[in-house]
């Protein structure tokens, strides 16, 4: 559900996309932040149909029709339970979610759904935090089990944010949609086929897990702590599938189109 990728909302569609390590968060960051993981890749161009509310020839940005922003505004972070004024939070949750919103140009919707209960906001995005800075995986092998959980779930938030982060991160615009629809048909090494059975029984059918599917992923050059890491993700996003569904929790519009070309 969650989610470091470029900037929607207020970047023009004929600039270059680029996100950064700096802080691992699920979610867009500013493009004048370029990864260096990203710095030799050839960024993604994007092009729009022309807008009605602009004038003929305008280059327009992506999110400047009032039509866009007004479609934007009407998705809710959650339609179950209420969304809080974030200048109603305690103020660590004010500094969190400012600096998401400045690196992101918007505010992932995830962050406003949490901040309901702050207490679970801090935990949630906590553990969120170690699981991807304090790991022997790498940031694609990550995204590639959330989305492999969350498709398994069915979860549209996290579907949606981390298909977009896979997209990125693997610098392919058709790994995220074959992870989500079922990832023994995705073209991935073996070696992330093993780590995905893993995850995904872990998501279906966690008795079944046995000493032999850890050996296994020993056998495609896993470590015990990566192993370790691997269901640590898968069980996080369970957690966050379930909540995400629970509280009907809407991606970010931002979200479903980015990465694609």
């Amino acid at each position: 559900m969650l989610v470091n990728i470029p900037t929607p909302m207020a970047f023009f569609l004929t600039i270059p996309i680029s996100f950064s390590l700096k802080r691992p968060i699920p979610f867009p960051l500013n493009q004048t932040r370029v990864s260096p993981l990203l710095e030799t890749q050839s960024q993604p161009q994007y092009t729009q149909p022309h807008d009605p509310d602009l004038p003929t020839g305008e280059t327009p940005n992506v999110f400047a029709s009032p039509n866009v922003r007004k479609r934007m505004a009407d998705i809710e972070p959650m339609t179950r339970f209420p969304v809080p004024d974030v200048e109603s939070l305690p103020e660590d949750l004010q500094e969190r979610i400012e600096d998401e919103t400045e690196r992101a140009g918007f505010t992932p919707n995830v962050f406003l759904a949490y901040a309901y209960r702050p207490s679970h906001f801090r935990a949630f995005f906590d553990y969120y935090d170690a699981l991807v800075e304090e790991t022997e995986l790498t940031r694609l092998e990550i995204e590639m089990i959330i989305v492999a959980v969350s498709g398994a779930n069915d979860c549209y938030y996290c579907n949606t944010a981390h298909g977009a982060l896979v997209r990125l991160y693997g610098d392919d615009p058709l790994l995220a949609d074959q992870l989500i629809s079922n990832y023994r048909n995705a073209d991935i090494s073996d070696r992330h086929r093993a780590m995905l059975d893993l995850a995904v029984t872990l998501t279906e059918n966690q008795a079944t897990v046995e000493e032999r599917d850890l050996e296994a992923l020993e056998d495609h050059g896993f470590s015990r702590r990566a192993i370790w890491d691997i269901g640590s993700v898968a069980a996080f996003f369970n957690l966050s599938n379930r909540m995400a569904q629970l509280a009907d929790m809407r991606p970010n519009e931002e979200f479903h189109t980015l990465g694609r070309e």
